[in-house]
């Protein structure tokens, strides 16, 4: 993408998520209708086998997918923003058939940490019945996996107006101490059985350093409270620059394989961007409704599998 491109898409970036991502308040349907992956519009991953089906190894001969470990399927819970609502289909497809997780889903658009904090009220765009400890005491997961942009813009009234490019230090301070807030009351609300798992997130095309530094802090919750943390935004970055923004990027072996996920055969590049969407990773428009994915993306895809693949691990 051209620069001018990358600029004029800052400049609408406060439109996709107020506009194109939608509010949960507005008519979107609640996490609570979605409670796993079954229920997507999206075509199913070439893994996930028809319902009612014995379940394999999901793609035998991949080599990108392990063995599903031999413990008790662990039961995971993802919350987040905008990239974690359009994911939630793909990670929980991932989970179920890699892992035979049992699943549950609860993202909002446009939200930021504070939102799934208790105690927020009428500023939360997150509802108290989903805020991240009422759910944790509901389901009883064994992790809880938080994927967070880093809203930056003001549009999350918890945040009180804290803006990245207005009050830089605050906004990382505030991030910070929200980290410890929601790591703390998941964990009270779960006790040592469940886990924290942070995403970290891919390049930022307009203001890399910001993401950059909220994965740090993602990073240092995780070691502080002794939870983990999935580099998925490795999986979307170019080897050349784990911060460098791409829209484009060499095929993997799994999606030369599979076509769908490698958009540009001739040259052996796939999309990982809409060209005219830096944030998201749905290669289907953004809508006025918020939606998991509906068409197979491999940025979706790319993430969906680190995240399988720590939990997994932590399994073994």
């Amino acid at each position: 993408m051209r620069k001018r491109n990358l600029w004029s898409a800052g400049v609408l970036a406060g439109l996709l998520l107020l506009g194109a991502c939608g509010d949960p308040g507005s008519g979107d349907a609640a996490p609570a209708d979605l409670p796993d992956a079954t229920g997507s519009a999206a075509p199913p991953e070439p893994s996930v086998p028809p319902s009612g089906s014995t379940r394999p190894r999901a793609d035998r001969g991949a080599p990108d997918v392990p063995d599903a470990p031999d413990k008790p399927a662990p039961k995971v819970l993802y919350l987040g923003d905008s990239l974690a609502m359009e994911n939630q289909d793909v990670l929980g497809a991932q989970l179920k058939d890699r892992l035979g997780a049992r699943y549950r889903s609860a993202p909002y658009s446009g939200t930021t940490l504070c939102d799934y904090l208790d105690g927020t009220g009428e500023d939360s765009l997150v509802p108290d019945k989903d805020k991240a400890a009422a759910l944790v005491r509901a389901q009883r997961p064994d992790y809880v996996v938080l994927q967070f942009w880093g809203n930056a813009w003001g549009y999350t009234p918890c945040m009180k107006g804290i803006t990245y490019d207005k009050r830089r230090e605050e906004y990382f301070e505030r991030y910070a101490a929200d980290a410890r807030r929601l790591a703390a009351q998941i964990r009270g609300a779960g006790g040592e059985r469940t886990r924290v798992v942070w995403v970290l997130q891919g390049p930022d095309a307009i203001t890399p350093d910001r993401v950059r530094r909220v994965n740090a802090i993602y990073e240092a919750q995780a070691r502080a409270s002794g939870d983990l943390v999935a580099d998925a935004g490795k999986a979307v970055a170019p080897a050349s620059g784990r911060y460098t923004w791409v829209e484009k990027l060499p095929c993997t072996a799994y999606e030369r394989e599979h076509s769908a996920y490698c958009t540009e055969r001739g040259t052996g590049r796939t999309a990982l961007h809409l060209d005219d969407d830096f944030l998201h990773f749905c290669l289907a428009p953004t809508t006025a409704r918020s939606r998991p994915c509906p068409v197979r993306s491999p940025g979706i895809r790319r993430m969906a599998s680190v995240v399988t693949e720590r939990v997994a691990t932590d399994l073994r």
